[in-house]
């Protein structure tokens, strides 16, 4: 954790109403897979994609801004039921700026987690801006908390968690697993 006291850190997370994502180095180990027939193949964390669920049942909105475009990541959205997808997006702050349109929130209650040169223009503008604990250096000084987890090692469930836990809703999350 980069900031100074976990009352800082809550301040921040307390707004929070969605989670935005990179996928690439966030959600994957930033490994890129192809088949001898040119297909790409994403292996996603399933401890990333319960946490994604949590927030997601817990009320917490769920979106995904990557600037590459691939099948599985459709796929994996579909399943965890991740319905803001911009995907191949050149222009991250566009993306930023139509789901504060469409979903009519400000920039304080939207977390982002990232990991690279490409999303410092967002981790710029957010209220939460996190990065995974192996995102590049310069990425790391953009970031109000920087996980203990790598990216696709479980990095996005340790946020989602920190959300639940700072809006005081997880014991109420987890019941019905008990």
């Amino acid at each position: 954790m980069k900031t100074n006291s976990n009352k800082i850190l809550t301040e921040k997370i307390i707004p929070v109403s969605i989670l935005l994502c990179d996928v690439d180095g966030v959600l994957t180990k930033g490994e890129v897979i192809y088949s001898d027939q040119g297909i790409e193949t994403k292996i996603f964390n399933v401890k990333d994609g319960l946490g994604i669920r949590l927030l997601i049942n817990s009320g917490i909105d769920v979106g995904i801004i990557t600037g590459r475009s691939s099948s599985a990541l459709k796929q994996r959205c579909h399943d965890l039921g991740i319905t803001l997808i911009y995907q191949g997006i050149k222009n991250k702050i566009t993306a930023l700026n139509e789901i504060i349109k469409t979903k009519q929130i400000k920039k304080d209650e939207i977390a982002f987690i990232g990991d690279d040169l490409p999303d410092l223009c967002l981790l710029n503008r957010v209220g939460f801006p996190v990065t995974v604990s192996d995102a590049d250096e310069t990425v790391k000084k953009a970031a109000a908390y920087i996980t203990t987890a790598k990216g696709g090692c479980g990095a996005v469930r340790e946020v989602c968690e920190l959300i639940l836990k700072s809006k005081g809703v997880w014991k109420n999350t987890i019941k019905s697993f008990m």
